[in-house]
């Protein structure tokens, strides 16, 4: 990102803003847009912002920060654009913009933007149990603040991956593939990553999971912490190239785009969602699972949608596993409020979209949630506690990994 400014022309922001023609075919697949039905809440009032904001013609006061803030980053708006607009450079490259101005709050956003940082506050939380005591002592802080917010957002990380017995395989090996753990998923979505490590073994690939930190860049990079961002970005792909592993294959579809359009962008290594990649691999067929008698609800994040391979493949490897009833949940709101660490910074707002959609899930009373993505796992399995539900929420990979037939 070049070097500018508020009130510093950036010819390649302007450029970028440029793209968009105001058509508005974008905001009805605005999730900020549709919680407050106002104009500027909407991907092509931000756009004019950061258009005025890139040409000095605007000053970055907190209101427009704020408006600027209140954005998911879920891409919807670029998915559906008949322009092509790059809505995420502009958004990336605007708070960039603005990071100088953050005074007040700068270093809490940089803390949580920190991966390193999270991790290891994972590992100790996931080393005491921390999601199972530490919440009481919420109500002895003041209301409404950051810490009270994450410790009542605390996840309870799994106590250990799954017991899945070892499926001799009778195909030889048919190539390396490297699983990218993420990094709070390393911690937090760990069941998942020994679900998809097994069933890529099933399937007769050599699967290597690196045990150094990794991280795709997506919580720096769109808080705007472009250099942290480029220094994960560099980290992750040497990690990844050491692998010896041609294919990169993700499970949690927040960090697909990040990783596979950032961070490994012209690194030579092929990166996949992992659920586009089984589905589309002719042996898959060769698998049996035991029937499940369920009614699952299956969450489509906004990434898995935007980013990722969609719903399709999903859908056509859960249909693998007999007797499982398969529930639509209602489209709207697309985005849950997870959005990184936007369920921390902006809990109002967030908590709107997520009890949305906690009502679409209790309104068809299903016996497992399935989501894709580990932000999404994380607080939706969060208010599904806070709600008293009894609810599991999992990764469709766990799922099809508990089902698999042994022998």
């Amino acid at each position: 990102m070049a070097d500018t400014t508020p009130g510093q022309m950036d010819s390649d922001l302007a450029a970028l803003t440029d793209q968009c023609v105001m058509c508005g075919l974008c905001l009805p697949h605005c999730p900020t847009y549709r919680l407050d039905q106002h104009e500027v809440e909407s991907p092509r009032g931000r756009i004019a912002l950061a258009r005025r904001l890139s040409a000095g013609q605007l000053e970055p006061s907190e209101t427009v920060i704020a408006h600027l803030d209140h954005c998911l980053g879920c891409l919807s708006c670029e998915a559906v654009c008949p322009s092509n607009v790059q809505y995420e450079q502009i958004l990336v490259r605007t708070r960039a913009v603005l990071k100088p101005l953050r005074p007040a709050q700068g270093r809490w956003r940089r803390w949580l933007a920190n991966p390193r940082l999270l991790v290891r506050l994972a590992r100790i939380s996931s080393a005491v149990r921390a999601a199972r005591w530490l919440p009481g002592l919420a109500r002895l802080l003041p209301k409404q603040s950051l810490f009270q917010r994450l410790i009542q957002e605390l996840p309870e990380a799994p106590r250990s991956p799954p017991t899945l017995v070892s499926r001799p395989s009778s195909l030889a090996t048919r190539g390396r593939i490297a699983l990218f753990p993420g990094c709070v998923a390393s911690i937090f979505d760990r069941d998942t990553l020994a679900s998809g490590k097994y069933l890529l073994a099933a399937l007769g690939y050599e699967v290597v999971v690196p045990s150094q930190f990794v991280c795709c860049g997506a919580l720096a990079l769109h808080a705007g912490e472009s250099e942290q961002a480029q220094g994960n970005a560099r980290n992750t792909r040497e990690v990844l190239q050491a692998c010896d592993a041609p294919t990169v294959l993700v499970s949690a579809s927040g960090c697909l785009g990040s990783l596979r359009d950032h961070g490994l962008r012209d690194s030579g290594l092929k990166v996949d969602d992992i659920l586009g990649f089984l589905a589309a691999d002719p042996q898959f067929r060769n698998l049996r699972f035991r029937p499940l008698r369920q009614r699952v609800a299956l969450h489509l994040p906004c990434t898995q949608m935007n980013v990722g391979s969609g719903s399709a493949p999903v859908r056509e490897l859960l249909a693998r596993i007999p007797a499982l009833e398969l529930l639509q949940l209602p489209v709207q709101p697309r985005c849950c409020g997870a959005a990184g660490n936007y369920f921390i910074e902006q809990p109002e707002r967030a908590d709107r979209l997520r009890s949305e959609k906690l009502d679409h899930v209790a309104s068809q009373s299903p016996d497992l949630l399935l989501t894709t993505n580990i932000g999404c796992r994380i607080f939706l399995g969060n208010g599904l506690r806070q709600r008293d539900s009894l609810i599991p929420t999992l990764h469709p990979l766990t799922l099809l990994a508990r089902q698999l037939e042994t022998s």
